[in-house]
């Protein structure tokens, strides 16, 4: 059947064409995933500094000194 083949290489050449879609869609989302994101830069102190600026703080250091 000459029909056949022509169809077979139909089917086969659109199944080939949405698996790169969707190969290169996979790629290019992986790749977005990989890149490191800028963590903006903190405008308040960090770690002790943070703790030492509270008000709770300063109010118990000053109870103490009394």
């Amino acid at each position: 059947m000459p029909g056949m083949d022509g169809e077979r290489k139909r089917d086969r050449l659109q199944s080939f064409a949405i698996g790169s879609l969707l190969g290169a869609s996979a790629a290019i989302a992986a790749a977005r995933r990989r890149r490191p994101r800028r963590r903006p830069q903190r405008q308040t102190p960090a770690g002790l500094a943070a703790f030492e600026g509270a008000p709770c703080y300063r109010e118990v250091v000053e109870r103490e000194r009394v």
